[in-house]
């Protein structure tokens, strides 16, 4: 189910978008088992959108009639918010900025999808309404934060989804589901009428299965929201994919597969293929980035994740999830010397970002590097979660744009996926050399 071609399905008349929501509807049904809608438009609230359809051009519409799913952190228009934690619903009035605008390029909302609660993890199982299990594997975690909106993806549930990033819940959850998941600089796409993870820090993100849907859907929400006191006017970089170029990757010493050798491997045939179109790969010290990925639990922003749910969380603390509250609840304690030491070592690694991608045209991670049973993880839930961020949390500290892309699948089926990385503001150039990967 791609943009691509339900447009052409709909002007060959083949099929309409009354259609398709209702095979959606039907798939949604085959899998209530696995939690991956916590709320589904009835007829009656679809009704809206698909009579709007009716007797417009399709092409004045770049998403006429394109499903798409929304995770739960994130406003639809008269429907609950709940952050998976069912006690601290609202229904909002208006739809967040990004949702405003898919709408009225012709998009069609289907529902609400699970999430780790108060997008606190990076597993899928932090959620009272159950873990969101794997579309390939369902003993398998979906990734998270952004679990359902990944699964319903790769269940063919929608066409693409929203979620959000702070930690990696728009790219982990796209590695474990063989889709691709797009990262953008923190501010191009709006966060306006979502609910804080670190607001300083959050991010809206879109999965697909192809390219071309990320490009479409990026285009019409890279756009400024003046309310949004985090919003950044979107400058792309003129830059393409070149023929000669030389990329980043970490040293081998401070690579980490945890035991996952055929992780390891499929990451070393995608440095190859990225090396056969024209690249040369050369590792860096990935100090640095390891270093500011580990302030995100460490540091300062633990307080912003307080400050988002300081009234659940201190008057009805047993509402919010065991691991999410262990998480949080030191927010409170942090201090302005542990903000302004965490703000010095970031300033500084900065400045070592700058060199890095002055000096190379990007810089290719494993997004993960390994992947873990629902079972699991349940067993070490703070543990395996950092592993799964030891390539990802760093990313909205530095400022840093990234792509995660399908790299191969293990054995078992499972897929892997791989990360690529630049500087702020230039997402049409990760794309660029994602398209060149992926070969289209």
């Amino acid at each position: 189910m791609t943009i691509s071609k339900l447009l052409n399905d709909y002007k060959n008349k083949i099929t309409a978008p009354r259609d398709v929501i209702a095979q959606i509807k039907a798939r949604i049904k085959a899998h209530t088992d696995n939690p991956i809608y916590l709320y589904v438009l009835s007829d009656e609230e679809l009704e809206p959108y698909l009579s709007r359809l009716e007797g417009v051009d399709i092409d004045s519409l770049p998403l006429y009639g394109i499903p798409f799913s929304i995770k739960d952190n994130i406003d639809l228009a008269g429907v609950p918010t709940t952050a998976a934690c069912p006690e601290f619903a609202y229904t909002p009035e208006r739809s967040s900025f990004a949702v405003e605008q898919l709408i009225q390029a012709g998009a069609i909302p289907v529902g609400k999808t699970n999430l780790d609660q108060f997008a606190t993890g990076l597993v899928g199982t932090r959620s009272p309404y159950g873990a969101c299990k794997n579309s390939i594997s369902p003993e398998y975690i979906s990734g998270g934060s952004s679990s359902g909106s990944a699964v319903s993806v790769a269940l063919d549930m929608a066409a693409f989804s929203l979620g959000t990033d702070t930690a990696g819940s728009g790219r982990v959850p796209a590695a474990f589901n063989n889709l691709i998941g797009l990262k953008a600089s923190k501010g191009v796409v709006s966060t306006g009428g979502v609910v804080p993870a670190c607001r300083s820090l959050d991010c809206v993100t879109v999965f697909a299965a192809e390219l071309p849907c990320i490009q479409t859907v990026f285009d019409i929400i890279s756009r400024y929201d003046q309310e949004d006191i985090y919003s950044r006017a979107y400058t792309p970089t003129e830059e393409k994919a070149k023929r000669s170029f030389t990329f980043a990757i970490p040293q081998k010493k401070h690579l980490k597969f945890f035991g996952d050798d055929q992780a390891q491997q499929l990451f070393e045939e995608a440095v190859k293929k990225f090396e056969s179109l024209g690249g040369k790969a050369v590792e860096v010290d990935y100090t640095p980035f390891d270093e500011s990925a580990n302030l995100l639990y460490s540091g300062p922003w633990v307080a912003e994740r307080y400050i988002a749910i300081k009234d659940t969380i201190t008057k009805t603390p047993e509402v919010v999830n065991e691991t999410v509250r262990t998480i949080i609840s030191g927010g409170d304690k942090i201090d302005a010397i542990n903000y302004f030491e965490s703000e010095y070592t970031l300033k500084k690694n900065r400045k070592i970002m700058d060199r890095i991608f002055n000096e190379y045209a990007f810089m290719l991670t494993p997004t993960t590097g390994t992947i873990y049973t629902i079972e699991e993880v349940n067993a070490d839930p703070i543990q395996l979660n950092t592993n799964l961020g030891y390539y990802t949390n760093f990313m909205n500290l530095l400022d840093l744009c990234a792509i995660a892309v399908p790299a191969g699948f293990r054995e078992n089926g499972l897929p892997f996926g791989v990360t690529i990385i630049a500087d702020t503001f230039e997402e049409e150039k990760i794309m660029d050399y994602a398209s060149n990967y992926l070969g289209v």
